[in-house]
């Protein structure tokens, strides 16, 4: 299906808000916050000399997760996934989950052993029931990102998630009938959650103690490790919640998140503090959520007024379940409208920071010709949407491949199949980053070997030829 095919899907109801005005407006704003005028001087090009200046990469991130990397079964389906990066995403997420990574105090799965290999995977009777699932070994995937010349995203390094980050022999620091009361009802009067983090903290004295060590030991060995071959990590994830309810206050040794798990008090500045000490400069700094109201642009301004240096404000946009993608065909929800998206975009430019869409999910309920329309008409509209606005610096698309997402997850969310091949939302991406917005332009050389076009910024390669017709390149950044 082409998107005019797809756009039969939607309802009069959705097209009042993505109307030809709105659509003009976007362009409009495309024009002016995604593209630059370029001045350069090539030395000795005559005048009028024709020069071709040709995209090479976007500085706007296209990511996606990197999570399934030789996980789909078979040698042909990893190569069709894998050859998604360099082309279509020009940036990779890695995930970094602390319990995968550091399953045992001290031993980080860096390298590649047996069960991160392709052939594990192909002959793996239930890939998806496995601890690894989703968490290769991170050597290879930095390697991999090199190899590929695109940027690689680290993915997290602090959350308070007890089901996917906090490491069981952290929880195992904790007293016995500490631990007991942590994983019964929280209900019950006499649960120490209910007490507060004072007291946890003198029931359990040395524990927040060895909980920042471990996290020092984390930060300074993926530093050592990787140094600037990761380009940014996100430093704190999630941590919104608890800076809404009051759970994280300065001071305290100890905080409960609402995960319902013991973290070091005011753990969200405590990591950026770690990370101002142990990440090499040029490492971005990023902060992540999912809550997209108020108080994380609150949570924001307080972390940077106390003194945490952030560089990105990562925010997510997951539409788990298809029920609410269908809402929005069928125009019966505001929710993810024009109005609705610069609103909450909004909010994060007030910090001042550049703003990474770093998580996001459009379903394609049941999957079927009319869920794959929907999904790609939404598509199109929310990136052109989301690239359009001035201090959006990135989108990442988090499951690719349907059927590879962590359980509650939908099945149906990818762009490509289990097998890889292409849903319309994936065509719908390639006609946008790969033509709709790149530049290949024809100029002429003007006095002193001036040359200038109007682009989207990136990097370029501006070619021409000698007067012997011999063939010359020059990169040059279009910022």
């Amino acid at each position: 299906m082409n998107i005019d095919e797809c756009k039969r899907a939607m309802s009069d109801g959705y097209f009042r808000y993505w109307n030809p005005e709105e659509q003009a407006h976007i362009d409009e704003d495309i024009e002016k916050n995604r593209k630059s005028d370029g001045r350069f001087t090539l030395p000795g090009l005559k005048p009028g000399t024709p020069v071709h200046a040709e995209q090479l990469n976007h500085s706007f991130i296209f990511g996606c997760h990197i999570f399934n990397f030789n996980q789909l079964g078979s040698h042909e389906v990893n190569e069709k996934h894998q050859a998604l990066y360099g082309t279509l995403f020009n940036s990779a997420t890695a995930a970094f989950y602390w319990q995968c990574f550091e399953p045992e105090p001290g031993k980080m799965r860096f390298e590649t052993e047996e069960r991160d290999t392709e052939a594990y995977w192909n002959r793996h009777p239930d890939p998806k029931a496995d601890a690894f699932w989703r968490r290769p070994s991170t050597d290879q995937i930095v390697d991999f990102c090199e190899q590929r010349k695109i940027r690689c995203h680290g993915h997290p390094l602090v959350w308070s998630s007890r089901t996917w980050q906090y490491p069981r022999w952290m929880m195992e620091k904790l007293p016995n009938h500490i631990l007991a009361q942590l994983l019964t009802d929280v209900r019950c009067g006499a649960n120490v959650c209910k007490q507060g983090p004072d007291a946890l903290d003198r029931y359990c004295p040395g524990f927040a103690d060895a909980f920042m060590e471990a996290l020092g030991n984390r930060f300074r060995a993926v530093s050592e490790r990787y140094g600037t071959r990761i380009a940014s990590w996100d430093i704190c994830n999630e941590s919104a919640n608890d800076f809404a309810a009051g759970l994280i206050p300065p001071g305290k040794r100890l905080a409960i998140s609402f995960t319902g798990v013991p973290m070091p008090g005011d753990y969200c500045f405590k990591a950026f503090e770690l990370a101002k000490k142990y990440l090499p400069a040029g490492v971005k700094r990023n902060i992540n959520d999912y809550v997209v109201d108020q108080p994380y642009a609150d949570q924001i301004m307080d972390l940077m007024q106390r003194g945490a240096e952030i560089d990105i404000a990562g925010s997510q946009m997951h539409r788990f379940n298809p029920k609410q993608c269908l809402d929005i065909a069928d125009g019966i929800t505001a929710d993810l409208s024009p109005d609705n998206v610069r609103t909450t975009i909004g909010r994060l430019e007030k910090t001042g920071l550049p703003v990474h869409l770093s998580e996001i999910t459009i379903t394609a309920p049941n999957n079927d010709k009319r869920g794959q329309a929907i999904q790609a008409v939404m598509t199109r509209n929310l990136y052109r949407l989301w690239f359009s606005l001035k201090p959006m610096m990135g989108i990442t698309w988090w499951n690719p491949v349907d059927d590879c997402g962590a359980p509650g997850e939908p099945s149906v969310s990818g762009l490509f199949s289990r097998a890889m091949e292409p849903k319309p939302a994936a065509g719908v991406l390639q006609d946008l980053i790969q033509k709709e917005w790149h530049t290949s332009v024809d100029t002429a050389a003007g006095e002193n070997g001036k040359v200038s076009f109007r682009g989207f910024r990136g990097t370029y390669a501006l070619r021409w030829k000698g007067e012997d017709g011999s063939g010359h390149e020059q990169k040059v950044e279009l910022l």
